[in-house]
């Protein structure tokens, strides 16, 4: 299949890429520019895809930052909760419709490349606090994105069952370079260590059984006391 992958340059999307690439489909990348202020990601997409030789495309979509600023990923005045994501402290963090807007543009590439599918790497984890990572989001997009052109397209979520430690692990196994990603939203140089999704990726390591690459800037000691 000819995919195109909505890239973040994060663990999720990083294990998805390389996961299509090893069933041996043809991968386009489209990151997005959105005026995040984890900006930083988008560098370590571009990397990861130059090492992988994958046609990446990034888009400038930060003028509609304005439209946006109710989260703490797109406006700097909010602060960022730390620690686990929870329903309400994390609330912040969630960019208004972000996935759609996402999506929509790589089912637009993907129609214009005559490609088979889109895909993203939702997991299990995410559906707590992200909306349009909910299967009752997912299922009439993906209908919708089917019958939105002549040339149909299929949207895959195949992480949607998964936990995040499961993606650690099938990455680990596909010798995914985790010490290019890049999930922090803090918007510094290195990964705080506090904020939500460090938090998680921190924990997802753990549960793996995989030694962590990242460095952070906060001392860390692991509570070995999952849920």
């Amino acid at each position: 299949m000819n995919i195109v992958v909505v890239y973040s340059g994060g663990m999720d999307s990083t294990v998805l890429l390389y996961h299509l690439a090893a069933q041996g489909h043809q991968i386009r990348a489209l990151s997005v520019n959105y005026g995040q202020r984890h900006r930083k990601e988008l560098s370590a997409a571009r990397e990861i895809c130059v090492r992988l030789g994958i046609n990446h495309q990034e888009v400038d979509l930060s003028s509609i930052t304005p439209l946006l600023s109710g989260s703490a990923l797109t406006n700097a005045a909010i602060d960022l909760p730390a620690g686990h994501y929870e329903d309400q402290s994390m609330r912040i963090t969630v960019v208004p419709n972000r996935n759609m807007i996402l999506l929509s543009l790589a089912t637009a590439w993907a129609i214009n490349e005559r490609c088979d599918a889109v895909a993203y790497g939702a997991h299990s984890g995410d559906h707590a606090i992200y909306p349009d990572c909910r299967e009752t989001f997912v299922t009439p997009l993906a209908e919708a994105i089917r019958h939105c052109d002549w040339h149909q397209v299929s949207l895959l979520r195949p992480f949607i069952g998964m936990t995040k430690g499961d993606i650690c692990q099938l990455g680990a196994s596909l010798a995914v370079p985790f010490e290019k990603t890049w999930s922090c939203y803090g918007g510094g140089m290195r990964h705080c260590g506090g904020c939500g999704t460090c938090t998680e990726r921190r924990e997802a390591f753990e549960h793996a059984g995989v030694a962590d690459p990242t460095e952070y800037e906060k001392d860390y000691q692991p509570h070995g006391n999952f849920p």
